[in-house]
């Protein structure tokens, strides 16, 4: 999960989300509309008798401002919390395990904010089953084929891997940005992406306010999503006062066409 604001479980159960399969939450920023979620969902989770770790990416503070929450409502929690402390300000890997990679991304705010990048690991090639039953290969030497090595038959032929494998599909990327500022020093972190989320949080007539509150305009954040040469572009964190956020999104499209709103509850596919 990426940021937990006020209602979050609400909306997991609307969706029919399996709440307690969740591992891990990220946090951008101590915002309320990014963090205020945190503790109800945790003390749900002890309601539930849930007993799997939960780990919370986030800087260092948002640990010492829960430790007050948990001591006085979670003090029985049947599950451990794991605080892995995030530096805003550096782009560096602060999670990995065997399919995937998460980078922070330094933004600009009123206050210390990141984003994150999301990068699946390389899998490995598909196995042509035809081919293995063809040449007769033995289980064991399945993993290593799969990884790219090739087969030697007992008379010593040697068989391509191309000829018993299938490439696997691409590994996928997917950043997300918000709360920030315009700022093009995300450009080399995010470049070329399968799929940006970022925050248009005003339209161009109100670019003043954007920069006084460090915030982006729609348009600012289409410019992003094409001097990144980003493959799709999600836009989110509009402002209340815009109704008809179908301006919003034609305000953007000028700049990158490949773009979606970002709307509650809805399931996009990268």
């Amino acid at each position: 999960m990426i940021d937990c604001g006020e209602g979050t479980q609400i909306r997991m159960r609307q969706m029919g989300a399996k709440i307690n399969r969740l591992g891990h939450i990220f946090i951008s920023h101590l915002h309320g509309d990014h963090c205020f979620g945190l503790i109800g969902l945790i003390s749900s989770f002890g309601m539930l008798n849930r007993t799997a770790e939960l780990h919370i990416h986030a800087q260092a503070d948002l640990e010492k401002i829960m430790k007050v929450q948990l001591d006085y409502f979670c003090s029985d929690l049947s599950f451990e919390i794991i605080f892995h402390h995030v530096n805003p300000r550096k782009h560096e890997l602060i999670f990995e395990d065997r399919s995937i990679s998460v980078y922070s991304i330094p933004l600009k705010h009123r206050v210390p904010s990141c984003g994150f990048l999301f990068e699946e690991k390389p899998r490995d090639r598909h196995i042509i089953r035809e081919m293995i039953d063809f040449y007769n290969i033995p289980t064991w030497k399945i993993p290593k084929i799969k990884q790219g090595d090739d087969f030697i038959t007992e008379d010593g032929e040697i068989i391509p891997n191309d000829q018993l494998t299938i490439a696997p599909e691409p590994p996928k990327r997917f950043a997300y940005c918000s709360d920030t500022a315009y700022s093009e020093k995300i450009i080399p972190i995010i470049e070329g992406v399968d799929c940006l989320y970022h925050e248009a949080t005003f339209m161009e007539d109100e670019a003043q306010r954007a920069k006084e509150t460090f915030h982006s305009t729609a348009r600012q954040a289409g410019e992003i999503a094409l001097k990144a040469k980003v493959k799709q572009l999600i836009i989110g964190h509009y402002s209340a006062r815009y109704i008809n956020q179908q301006d919003i999104l034609k305000e953007t499209k000028m700049g990158f066409e490949n773009t979606l709103l970002g709307e509650d509850m809805k399931i996009y596919e990268i």
